[in-house]
């Protein structure tokens, strides 16, 4: 694990000059990898390539070192990720003959892609971002994992074409500081976060999962090319009971494949199913006992520490458990937020970043349970879909206008939590008779309508989601399999893994997800969908799977999700700064928000009138941003 960067300059560049520039890259993202690092440097007619690594050692610790280099030096690679069946692909090079140097799976790549140049990126299970230099070729490939777990943007710019595996180390080489783009900006304003391909930055871009990037250094010229092709989802004729059981052999194999390390590892025990359900498969494989760790919070309703305690002593784990409030907060938001190199607002990244600083103390791997939702079915957000069919064909559309104002009217909460109330109005406020509910649906800040109440009219952009629409081949989103393969592409690449990344990685901390599995994603696909969410019953294969190992009422137990009480922190001890970024001068200095509007957004929530928890949290963290990131480059 680690993280990689790489510069190529489109002029001739001393050795030294090139190297001191990728120092720099590396040195911003020391903390993705603080047990070494290593530079490469070669020069052609057209060009001087560099890349970079910083390595946080979990496999081979003692010969792993990068770049690592083909038998005739002519190939090099640096590589952030683990591949999990490196072993069994290590096992069919050497049948062939192929030896190795390294026990490490960063050299497997390299001998893999010697024998089937991009078709070996194919065989890969695991979660990756690297590059490769083939001086045979007069081309660099670039490769991201199959769900995006690694991160990895790229720009051409200034006569050099960057990468890198976070933002900073590509931001902090450009000439100018690079424009806002509105339309992303719109964006993260909807989601929280801005999916790939795109960043909050004009011109600089995301390598989209499941993808490589060529690029010939004979002419500069750039293709995007998919690594897997990814079957349309279609129901197999399979029992329910032998589907069952083959869920439950995936996901042990799964656990099994990402929990080989030659480091200490560990689960996150939230307390929900995926996390109770791996730490159970995990148990039995280990001689120790396993380290499982979970995080609460002082506010009993956030507090989920009881359910995660009762699965600890099933498996009679070593369990640790923190505790957090305001004050630690205070200590880290800065931090956290900052690192993230671009807005992004989802508020489970904070506990995300607690749990991880503490559960790294003890280890340095940790098993999550990330993509369960996705691949099972298990979001809260899949009925509101379903409710938008049943609504739609009860109430004519002439009646809705009415009917919303008035039980969003009923519907006030003015404590921060998403219960009924807030679900109540988010099927609402998401309806939709001509088919594009589930857009505003995973618009966790604002909805369209209420974007349009506080962003400036001039950067309103209303077609935000129309290339993802088309991307995904969905005009249409009606059914649970539409809603999971948004949830990928968008939801899960953009939000969801950038938050496990940043904030475990700022603490030197590797996460696996065992439900993150190409394998397991396509044999879901394949399921009716009644085996996934039967009627309101979420996940019901995966609890089926596993039930007979857990009291029966722990799995009918909901789970509130991995939130945080930011909506009492913006009132109390984020207050001061919040009414700060609403001061009207500054307002007026960005032009990018309706001054009134969003001050009376704000105030409204910290007078306690209504609960605006969510989309003045995304305005709080586009603002910390906006001031300490941008502003200050």
């Amino acid at each position: 694990m680690c993280g990689i960067n790489g510069i190529i300059a489109k002029r001739a560049l001393s050795g030294n000059d090139m190297t001191g520039l990728l120092t720099t890259m590396n040195d911003l993202i020391i903390h993705r990898g603080p047990d070494d690092d290593g530079t490469y440097v070669s020069a052609t007619n057209n060009c001087t390539i560099g890349m970079a690594m910083r390595r946080l050692s979990i496999i081979d610790l003692t010969s792993g070192k990068q770049p690592i280099y083909s038998e005739d030096g002519q190939i090099a690679i640096v590589f952030n990720g683990e591949i999990y069946n490196y072993r069994e692909l290590k096992s069919e090079l050497l049948a062939k003959g192929i030896s190795f140097k390294t026990t490490s799976d960063t050299e497997v790549i390299l001998k893999l892609y010697e024998q089937h140049g991009t078709e070996s990126f194919k065989k890969l299970d695991g979660m990756f971002a690297f590059s490769i230099h083939d001086k045979n070729k007069d081309r660099i490939y670039i490769a991201r994992d199959f769900f995006g777990e690694k991160p990895l943007y790229y720009t051409s710019q200034d006569q050099q074409f960057m990468w890198a595996s976070e933002l900073k180390s590509i931001v902090a080489l450009l000439n100018t500081k690079p424009a806002i783009s509105p339309k992303w900006l719109n964006l993260f304003f909807r989601l929280t976060y801005v999916p790939a391909p795109h960043t909050i930055y004009e011109g600089i871009f995301k390598l989209e999962a499941n993808h490589y990037l060529e690029y010939d250094t004979s002419n500069h010229a750039t293709s995007i090319l998919k690594i897997n092709h990814e079957p349309t989802p279609k129901p197999t004729n399979i029992s329910f009971a032998e589907a069952k059981q083959k869920v439950k052999e995936k996901v042990y194999h799964s656990v099994d494949s990402r929990s080989v390390s030659d480091v200490p590892l560990g689960t996150f025990l939230s307390g929900g199913v995926d996390s109770s359900f791996f730490s159970f498969c995990l148990a039995p494989t280990t001689e120790k006992k396993v380290e499982t760790f979970s995080i609460g919070f002082q506010k009993t309703r956030f507090d989920e520490t009881d359910k995660s305690q009762l699965v600890a002593k099933l498996i009679n784990s070593n369990h640790h458990e923190f505790i957090i409030g305001e004050d630690d907060l205070k200590n880290n938001i800065h931090e956290i937020l900052v690192n993230f190199d671009e807005p992004f607002s989802d508020t489970a990244s904070l506990p995300t970043y607690l749990v991880s600083k503490k559960t790294r103390e003890y280890v340095t791997v940790a098993l999550t349970g990330d993509g369960g939702d996705e691949v099972f079915g298990g979001y809260n957000k899949y009925y509101i879909g379903k409710m938008n069919s049943r609504y739609t064909s009860v109430i004519p559309k002439s009646l809705h206008e009415p009917v919303r104002k008035l039980a969003t009217s009923l519907l006030v909460n003015r404590d921060d939590n998403r219960g009924k109330r807030f679900k109540a109005k988010k099927l609402l406020n998401s309806i939709d008779y001509d088919g594009q509910f589930y857009w505003d649906i995973i618009s966790l800040a604002n909805t369209q309508n209420q974007l349009a109440e506080i962003l400036h009219p001039k950067l309103l952009d209303t077609d935000i989601f129309g290339e993802y629409r088309k991307k995904i081949g969905l005009d249409k989103a009606t059914s649970l399999t539409h809603f999971r393969l948004i949830d990928k592409i968008v939801s899960l690449e953009g939000g969801m893994l950038p938050k496990v990344d940043r904030t475990s990685m700022l603490n030197s901390l590797e996460c696996r997800a065992p439900f993150l599995n190409r394998d397991l994603w396509e044999f879901t696909n394949s399921l009716p969908e009644n085996f996934l969410m039967k009627g309101w019953n979420k996940k019901y294969i995966l609890k089926e799977a596993f039930k007979d190992q857990f009291p029966e009422q722990f799995l009918e137990k909901s789970k509130s999700g991995f939130g945080s009480p930011v909506g009492d922190w913006l009132r109390q001890s984020l207050r001061k700064e919040l009414e700060s970024y609403i001061e009207p001068q500054r307002l007026e200095g960005q032009d990018i928000f309706i001054k009134e509007e969003i001050i009376k957004l704000v105030q409204n929530h910290l007078s306690g009138k209504k609960d605006n928890t969510f989309r003045v949290w995304a305005f709080y963290c586009f603002q910390k941003w906006y001031w300490n990131v941008y502003m200050n480059q």
